[in-house]
């Protein structure tokens, strides 16, 4: 049943986020060196960008995940309870 509190009781996967992540934290690495390597540098600095914004995501991945249940919860922990009042 839909109640319509779904984008504000939503919960993020963050174990799959932080996977995604990782993953793409190695590829932007690798395309960034690759293409320094090759004498790419427009390339290597879009990688480079890259990775600084993976970079970001993964900390505040890892935050969120070290900020317990009310952000990642686990299996023992029931949904959120949907508001009372209709808007």
């Amino acid at each position: 049943m839909r109640t319509g509190s779904e984008p504000r009781t939503a919960r993020s996967a963050l174990r799959a986020r932080f996977w995604l992540s990782l993953w793409g934290l190695v590829w932007a690495l690798f395309g960034t060196v690759a293409f320094a390597i090759a004498g790419r540098n427009g390339w290597a600095i879009a990688c480079g960008v890259l990775l600084l914004i993976v970079t970001i995501d993964l900390a505040v991945v890892l935050r969120r995940i070290s900020q317990g249940p009310h952000y990642q919860p686990g299996r023992d922990i029931p949904p959120y309870r949907p508001p009372d009042e209709r808007p």
